[in-house]
């Protein structure tokens, strides 16, 4: 087993652990997670070796192999089945010595050796793992070098998964995977026999990849039995229970300090005083929550347009007069919450610059509105921003009119605080990065907003706040996503971007991934029970009985009924606050006679009154919501 004693370690004199202590049994699989810069990372170079501990010690079984992906496979001229069969370093060794040996007793331990370690079926299983992370039979023979740095990071993947270390180390390993990929890699790890630690934000993997969770936070590490929703049920209990206890403390300590406070110097009372306050000095006070909520992502409402937003009939898109998609009949409307699923390099990203109106059509027409405006966030713009220069200065290009205080308030508000508001882009964390892109991308309270891959550098914790700020948007959503947690919580509607063709598919996510399981060629996909999977045009609905798209205009009326609520209950809270603010000002009393008292008292019970019925009917509205999208 992996054992963590007591160690400490900080870097440039900040603490990333102090006494932490865990113990990963043998072929268990850990989830690590916490804040970003917590020291996940770190983690594994001490794991590695590669740095020392300032204290404490980190055992590990004398023979276990160590594997992990930090770099991407080199630009060779070696075959991708070549370079992956080389991460198998004894075989290697061995079939090379196989081919020169003569002492009989020597051949006979390499050829009992080479059937223990299954060396003749090699080239089987790395085939099946490149197959797995997106390479076909014509790929897999190509050399490295013809290939972009994020699929050779791919091949690094395949290389150590096929050499199968005792203790695997995985750090964001679907960052660079497509959602096919990533559905492969949650199998693959899911049935891996020996010891995993995975580095992920990706909920879901961890949710059927992992059967722990060591959560890294104040500089300790707590290891939890289970899957990544155990984990946060478990934490979020405990914080809460531990927040009840610490008001309970406080009260019990005002109280206390109360009658110190009252009777210390009476005479009669001065002993039970000095009792109460050696209590006062023995309670040990119990922290505060420790965890922070994250800021907030905002996206502004936009104003109402006209349906459709935008409609493409036979359109066709792609580069220098080379259609990549062809025979695009789309409409969007603002109520729509698309997700562009399919492989790499099928022409999501196309479609998505098609629609931000950065690609013109080759063929075809759009119609769109001329008040129309587009968000557009893709992973690529972060290398975009302008070195040397702060968030302040992107935000203020943008609104070279607004004053320096109101764009410090909007950056803070994104979670681009007064730290790092005026340091250089390059000096951002890759969250704050995303952060801030994000924020430029909205800024113009877009009608659609186009995301290209959100989450990469996020945390899980700012993910769900994604999530909870694109339901509340009130525009169209366009989503290229690895993350199916967050195509699940956020999509009614899947387009498959698939063989120069844009398709909905009649399903939800569930469908999709056994549709990939089954493309793939696992065994357990082919004889499952699977919905009908076939893409659609939109003429036929699968088992369900109905699409996503038809639920969702099924509820388009209870969606609304909450939406009004929602903008009732804001204006009467904004009424009552105002008159809560005037009947507190000094003098209103004596500046006001009596019937005008009176009648803004009548106003600020019928507001109030108000009030309590709309949150009673938003609340009807609600749940009358939730039941029928079956949450």
């Amino acid at each position: 087993m992996l054992k963590l004693q007591n160690i400490s370690f900080a870097i440039d004199g900040k603490p990333l652990f102090d006494n932490a202590s865990a113990t990963i049994p043998t072929g268990h699989k850990a989830g690590i997670v916490g804040r970003n810069g917590t020291g996940k990372t770190s983690l594994f170079r001490l794991i590695r070796g590669e740095w020392a501990l300032d204290s404490g010690l980190i055992e590990i079984p004398a023979q276990f192999r160590i594997g992990g992906v930090d770099q991407e496979a080199p630009a060779s001229d070696i075959s991708l089945l070549e370079t992956v069969l080389a991460a198998d370093t004894e075989r290697q060794t061995l079939m090379c010595e196989a081919e020169t040996a003569t002492n009989p007793t020597r051949i006979a331990d390499i050829q009992l050796r080479l059937v223990d370690i299954d060396a003749y079926s090699a080239e089987a299983r790395a085939a099946t793992v490149l197959s797995g992370l997106g390479f076909d039979q014509v790929a897999q023979a190509r050399p490295c070098h013809e290939f972009s740095g994020g699929w050779r990071m791919r091949v690094a993947l395949a290389a150590v998964l096929f050499s199968q270390p005792d203790l695997l180390l995985l750090d964001e390993p679907t960052n660079y995977l497509d959602l096919e990929g990533t559905v492969w890699l949650e199998n693959f790890l899911a049935k891996y026999a020996h010891t995993v630690l995975v580095i992920s934000h990706d909920r879901e993997l961890l949710n059927k990849s992992v059967t722990s969770i060591l959560h890294l936070t104040d500089l300790k590490l707590q290891y939890y039995t289970g899957t990544y929703d155990q984990f946060d049920a478990e934490r979020r209990l405990k914080l809460e229970q531990q927040q009840s206890m610490k008001r309970k403390q406080d009260a019990q300590r005002a109280h206390i300090q109360s009658f110190v406070d009252r009777f210390r110097y009476k005479a009669s009372k001065a002993r039970q005083a000095q009792s109460r306050l050696k209590q006062l000095e023995k309670m040990q006070p119990i922290a505060a929550l420790s965890e922070n909520a994250v800021a907030s992502f905002t996206f502004p409402t936009p104003q109402p347009l006209p349906p459709p937003l935008m409609t493409l009939e036979k359109g066709s898109v792609g580069y220098d007069g080379k259609s990549v998609l062809r025979g695009l009949d789309l409409r969007i409307d603002q109520d729509d919450r698309i997700a562009l699923l399919g492989a790499n390099g099928e022409g999501k990203s196309t479609l998505s610059k098609l629609i931000a109106d950065r690609l013109p059509l080759i063929d075809g027409s759009v119609a769109k509105s001329s008040k129309l405006r587009v968000g557009f966030f893709a992973q690529h713009q972060l290398d975009e921003f302008v070195p040397g220069e702060t968030p302040l200065w992107h935000i203020m290009r943008l609104r070279p009119a607004e004053v320096p205080t109101k764009i410090r308030a909007f950056l803070g508000a994104v979670g681009i605080g007064t730290d790092i508001v005026e340091n250089p882009v390059e000096r951002l964390s890759g969250g704050q990065k995303a952060r801030l892109l994000m924020a430029m991308a909205a800024i113009d309270a877009p009608h659609i907003l186009i995301l290209d891959e959100p989450t990469n550098h996020l945390d899980i914790e700012s993910r769900e706040a994604l999530v909870h700020a694109l339901n509340d948007y009130q525009g169209a959503v366009i989503l290229v996503s690895h993350d199916p947690h967050l195509v699940e919580t956020v999509a009614d509607t899947l387009w498959i971007v698939r063989d120069g063709r844009v398709s909905l598919f009649d399903g939800d996510m569930d469908d999709y991934k056994r549709l990939l399981l089954l493309q793939r060629g696992s065994e357990q996909a082919k004889t499952s029970n699977g919905a009908d999977m076939t893409l659609l045009d939109g003429q036929t609905s699968n088992a369900r009985g109905y699409s996503m798209r038809e639920r969702r205009q099924g509820t388009k009326q209870l969606r609304m009924a909450v939406s009004r609520c929602e903008r009732e209950i804001a204006d009467l809270q904004i009424r009552k606050e105002r008159l809560q603010s005037m009947m507190a000002r000094p003098g209103f009393y004596d500046n006001k006679s009596i019937k005008q008292i009176t009648e803004i008292g009548q106003e600020m019970a019928n507001v109030s009154e108000q009030l309590g019925s709309a949150e009673e009917v938003w609340l009807e509205a609600q749940e009358a919501l939730e039941q029928a999208l079956g949450q």
